[in-house]
């Protein structure tokens, strides 16, 4: 399967902005991205993007807290 096929434009810049360290996740099992300080408008995306392994959360932290969003070997290659 090519992940970066399946992926929407949308999908695609988040993942950039993970890239540029630029982004955060809050904790727990469906986190929220934030961008530049701000809430991402799709968190639906983040999460689908979360639990299929293109990006993580750099530490755990609590459900109120955030942390810098890393990309994983698989979110690089997505956007290679």
């Amino acid at each position: 399967m090519n992940v970066a096929k399946e992926l929407s434009g949308r999908a695609k810049a988040m993942l950039r902005a993970v890239a540029a360290g630029r982004a955060q996740l809050t904790g727990g099992r469906e986190p929220d991205l934030y961008v530049d300080g701000l809430p991402c408008c799709d968190q639906m995306v983040t999460h689908d993007l979360v639990h299929a392994g293109l990006l993580r959360a750099r530490r755990a932290v609590g459900l109120d807290e955030r942390t810098d969003a890393v990309l994983t070997e698989e979110g690089r290659a997505a956007i290679a």
